[in-house]
C-alpha cells in the first residue's frame, strides 16, 4: 500500500489561522512527509505568509486527523464561498478540497446516512459554483495532483455532470442531487479491485482488464444492497462505461437504452480521465481530449448530440 494513502493534502487557501484546528501539519519533500508544525502549536498568519512566499500550495495532515479537519472545512465552506476577497481559483481549490475529502469518506462508508447528507450538501455547493462562475473549471485538476486519483477524478466528473445537467436539462433539485451522488460514486466498484492492478504502471493483461471492467457492476450491486440510493444514481454507477454503439460494459446497452444521465457521465468520465496524469501516461490538454473524443463519437462511442453540447461547454470555459 502506498504511504500516500495515510496522508491528505490541504490547500493553504483552506486554512483560516483563527479557526483551523490544532493538528500536526507536514510538508512533502522528495516523496517524504516532514513535520512543519506539531499539534501543540497553532497555524498562524505568519505561517500562511511564509508558505505563500515559498509558493507552497499544499500542506499535509495524517488521515487520522481528517475528521477534525473535515468538521472545520464543512463548517466554514459556505462563508468561504461567499467571500469577495478570494479569487475564483482559491474558492475552487477550497471547494474541490472539501469535495475530495467527502468522496474519501463516502467511499469508506457509503451506507452511513451522515456521509450521504454531507455529500448532498457538497453537491449543492459544487452545482452553484460551476453554474455561476465561468472560471470554475480552471480549478479542476489542481487538487488532483495532490490526492489519490480515484477521488479527485470522481469530483471532476461530478462537477462536469452537474454543469451539463444544469445547463441543458430542466431537472428538479432532488434529481440533480441524485445525478451528483451517482457521479461521486461512479467508480466505487474500484475499491473491490486489488491495488496491484489499480497502480500497475504497465499495460494490463487480459485477465487484469477483465477484473477492472467488473467495477461498474460491483459498485452497482453494493450500492443497490444498501437501499439508500435512487435509480438515477444507481444507473450512473452501473452504466457509465456503456457506449452508444453497444460496445461498452457491463450490459452492452445501446443508444437510449442507456439512461440519459449515464450517457452524460460516460462523456464526462472519459474527458476527466484523459485530462489527468496517470501512472502510465501524461495528461492530455483539454483541446486534445476533445479532439480524441470527437473521433470516438464519430465511431459511435458517445451520443453525438450530448458530445456536441459537452464540447461547447468546455470550449466556453476554456475561453472564459
Amino acid at each position: 500500500m502506498s504511504k500516500d494513502r495515510f496522508w491528505r493534502a490541504i490547500s493553504v487557501d483552506c486554512i483560516n489561522p483563527e479557526l483551523f484546528p490544532k493538528v500536526s501539519l507536514f510538508l512533502k519533500s522528495g516523496g517524504n512527509y516532514v513535520l512543519y508544525k506539531s499539534h501543540e502549536h497553532s497555524f498562524t498568519e505568519a505561517d500562511r505568509r511564509r508558505l505563500e512566499r515559498s509558493f507552497t500550495e499544499f500542506i499535509y495532515v495524517r488521515t487520522g486527523d481528517m475528521q477534525t479537519v473535515n468538521e472545520y472545512l464543512d463548517a466554514s465552506l459556505t462563508d468561504v464561498l461567499a467571500r469577495e476577497d478570494l479569487s475564483s481559483e482559491a474558492k475552487g481549490n477550497i471547494l474541490y478540497q472539501s469535495s475530495v475529502n467527502c468522496v474519501v469518506d463516502m467511499f469508506e462508508a457509503p451506507e452511513v446516512a451522515a456521509n450521504l447528507g454531507r455529500s448532498r450538501t457538497l453537491i449543492k455547493h459544487l452545482l452553484a459554483f460551476v453554474a455561476s462562475d465561468p472560471n470554475a473549471l480552471k480549478s479542476l485538476g489542481v487538487i488532483a495532483a495532490n490526492n489519490l486519483y480515484i477521488f479527485s477524478h470522481s469530483v471532476q466528473v461530478t462537477a462536469l455532470c452537474l454543469l451539463f445537467h444544469e445547463k441543458h436539462f430542466n431537472l428538479p433539485p432532488d434529481e440533480l442531487l441524485d445525478v451528483g451522488i451517482g457521479s461521486l460514486l461512479h467508480d466505487y466498484g474500484m475499491t473491490f479491485i486489488s491495488s496491484e492492478v489499480m497502480d500497475k504502471p504497465d499495460a494490463l493483461s487480459k485477465i487484469e482488464y477483465y477484473k477492472v471492467k467488473q467495477h461498474a457492476q460491483l459498485g452497482y450491486e453494493f450500492m443497490e444492497r444498501t437501499g439508500q440510493f435512487s435509480t438515477i444514481a444507481l444507473n450512473v454507477i452501473r452504466h457509465h462505461h456503456e457506449r452508444y454503439d453497444g460496445n461498452g460494459y457491463p450490459g452492452g446497452l445501446k443508444g437510449d437504452a442507456i439512461s440519459r444521465s449515464a450517457q452524460v457521465a460516460a462523456i464526462c468520465d472519459v474527458f476527466c480521465a484523459l485530462t489527468m496524469d496517470r501512472v502510465y501516461r501524461k495528461a492530455c490538454s483539454q483541446a486534445e481530449a476533445l479532439t480524441a473524443m470527437a473521433e470516438e463519437t464519430r465511431q459511435g462511442a458517445f451520443n453525438p448530440e450530448f458530445f456536441t453540447i459537452f464540447a461547447e461547454i468546455i470550449k466556453e470555459r476554456i475561453e472564459a
